[in-house]
């Protein structure tokens, strides 16, 4: 029997990596769509074939896509905070999910797995789950860019497009250049201006990685999942990274009002320098918040087991250490 086909987007960044770590020691055969400047150095680590193109150009998807692959992972996404990359943002998340979505009903793709983000529930009073209204679409821009892009995976429904739909939470592991190995390097370095007093829940990137390949395989279409996992506050994993890495860390907790006010100041001086500041007005509102979910429906359809919070942080921050981009003062034990 012929091994199953997987074309997949963002495959060199986070959660994408691990993914095709994951399909291709499972058997699959993948196809990775990479931009033209994309750093490939950990994507040729793997035996994937290797596909340029840039999911904002149809027509570079038109010649990338094959016809009738099993699956595809359209895990690609722009995660940033800033309003200052606002329409570059809306070009990738939006315009890129709409002609990713044309593409896989053109090519009668068998199944298509999209990566959202539990940034579409928005800032909920309480916990949440898959059945909690969509706020993201009247909230912040990476919000409502996540949203709108699951609005264009559901016109591609109507149209008979097998589409399913994941909503992780905030991503630990390997391959994290940008999100939170930035946190941990910070809280490490005793760098925080000030430890955000929200709370939030983390998933693994491994456990993340399996539920894209469940969903594949067995996830009902047109139905959202929620991959979320331990909740903790930013004090909390403060204090266990410099568990982790046997060495003090940032003790002080912010004011949200302070925290919020900074991050309004630091976005108007961004407007000016054209510089992406270290804490924004949405990144502020956010780890301002104490943003929960509920991942019930994952664990039962797609067999989604979260790891814990020690284990995920471990994974990122020997890897890190691996890659030079943190280096402990002291000698773990």
């Amino acid at each position: 029997m012929p091994n199953k086909t997987a074309f997949v987007t963002g495959g060199t960044g986070f959660i994408g990596l691990n993914l095709i770590e994951l399909l291709t020691k499972s058997g699959w055969d993948v196809i990775a769509l990479h931009r033209p400047n994309s750093r490939l150095t950990e994507l040729q680590k793997y035996p994937v074939h290797l596909v340029e193109g840039e999911i904002e150009d149809a027509a570079s998807l038109e010649r990338a896509v094959p016809e009738n692959v099993d699956a595809v992972f359209h895990v690609a996404g722009d995660v940033s905070l800033w309003s200052g990359h606002k329409e570059r943002q809306w070009r990738t998340n939006v315009d890129g999910t709409r002609n990713m979505v044309a593409t896989a009903l053109a090519k009668r793709s068998r199944k298509f797995v999209h990566t959202s983000s539990t940034a579409v529930y928005g800032i909920q009073s309480g916990p949440f789950d898959e059945t909690s209204p969509k706020l993201g679409k009247d909230s912040l821009n990476y919000q409502k860019s996540k949203t709108m892009a699951e609005e264009e995976v559901q016109k591609g429904i109507a149209q008979g497009l097998d589409a399913v739909l994941l909503n992780p939470a905030n991503v630990i592991g390997r391959y994290d250049w940008s999100t939170w190995s930035q946190f941990i390097r910070l809280a490490a370095n005793r760098q925080l201006f000030r430890i955000p007093p929200g709370r939030a829940c983390y998933a693994d990137v491994g456990a993340v990685a399996r539920a894209h390949l469940a969903a594949a395989e067995k996830g009902r279409t047109g139905h959202n999942y929620i991959l979320g996992g331990t909740e903790a506050s930013y004090a909390e994993i403060v204090q266990l990274v410099g568990q982790l890495l046997g060495q003090p860390t940032n003790a002080s907790v912010g004011r949200s009002l302070v925290l919020r006010l900074a991050g309004r100041v630091a976005e108007r001086i961004s407007m000016i320098t054209g510089k992406e500041p270290m804490i924004s007005a949405e990144s502020a509102a956010i780890v301002c918040a104490n943003i929960i979910c509920r991942s019930d429906k994952a664990a039962r359809e797609l067999d989604y087991q979260p790891a814990s919070l020690e284990t995920m942080f471990r994974d990122c921050i020997d890897w890190m250490i691996a890659e030079d981009l943190i280096r402990p003062r002291t000698v773990r034990h």
